[in-house]
């Protein structure tokens, strides 16, 4: 009788619509985080379990990432908010039907019970879907029609940034993973982002359910690898509009005031969450969804317009 031997699966990046391999050609491994009684008993106790390869990412799988990501905005962000919105509640159809693929990432990748990888994936779900919902009223809440003393109406209206790299939270690999990808797309913009360096199995198959939702081909872009090899790269391209370092706490190798000095040469806006490594703030488990993460990547438009006789 023969012993079947399992497929091992190589996870490939994200960009453009498509599943590239990294331009590198490199790979990396991922384990299995230990569970709560593994890690009780220390981590010398077994060999880590290995899950798959991951695509290691580079400067130049990056570039590309952004060239997607530009081109795409425009038609993004010209769409109607009420076709963002039900594209993005597609989105979250996909991922309902895959939740125990979810499931089994996140217990994998986090190494926490099934009871919370389902709690997990059941937030991560509800959150898109809050988000989602946002697409046709956010204008009305963060704009509106200023008084001037003046024969004029003076109107503000919130707009897209544009392009914004995102370096997803290092510890919360589906759930803060949408908690900061949601809130960019929703409103127009595009997204390049670079997911957790240890955890980005759970990006993977959000990347998977993306592609086979309705969301066009370079609105969100996703690479695996080296947080600290990457970061530089998108903090410092001049065709990134906007940055969020919420994934640079606790990656190794990674410095905030070199990324926030390099995102400065052109200007970008910055989202920095409080607290650095340890002490920093993923949203997770906790973290009440509201508009501070979808208005930190939105420009207000001034208009004016005559009125009276």
């Amino acid at each position: 009788m023969s012993t079947r031997v399992d497929v091992r699966k190589t996870y490939k990046l994200y960009i453009g619509g498509k599943f590239p391999r990294s331009e590198s050609g490199r790979s990396y491994e991922v384990y299995a985080a230990p569970s709560g009684a593994a890690a009780r008993r220390g981590s010398a106790s077994r060999a880590p379990r290995f899950l798959a390869n991951a695509a290691m990412g580079s400067r130049k799988d990056a570039r590309d990432a952004v060239v997607a990501a530009r081109k795409a905005q425009s038609g993004w962000a010209g769409a109607t908010a009420y076709n963002r919105g039900q594209v993005l509640y597609r989105v979250a159809e996909v991922m309902e039907s895959r939740r125990a693929q979810l499931v089994q990432d996140v217990r994998d990748s986090e190494g926490v019970t099934a009871a919370r990888a389902e709690a997990t994936v059941s937030e991560a779900i509800d959150r898109w879907v809050w988000y989602a919902g946002w697409s046709d009223k956010f204008t009305q809440v963060l704009g509106g029609l200023n008084p001037v003393a003046g024969p004029y109406f003076d109107i503000s209206a919130p707009e897209a940034t544009g392009v914004v790299a995102v370096l997803a939270p290092q510890g919360s690999s589906l759930l803060g993973l949408v908690s900061v990808v949601a809130p960019v797309i929703v409103s127009g913009n595009t997204a390049v982002v670079l997911t957790s360096e240890d955890r980005p199995l759970p990006a993977i198959t959000l990347a998977e359910c993306l592609a086979t939702s309705d969301v066009p081909g370079g609105v969100v872009n996703i690479i695996t690898g080296r947080t600290g090899e990457v970061a530089p790269w998108l903090a410092s391209h001049r065709d990134v509009n906007a940055i969020d370092l919420t994934g640079a706490a606790g990656a190794e190798g990674v410095e905030w005031g070199a990324l926030e000095e390099a995102a400065a040469e052109n200007l970008k806006r910055v989202l920095r969450p409080g607290g650095t490594g340890a002490e920093a703030v993923e949203p997770d488990f906790g973290a009440t969804p509201d508009l501070s993460r979808l208005s930190a990547f939105l420009e207000t438009k001034t208009v004016w317009h005559p009125k009276g006789r």
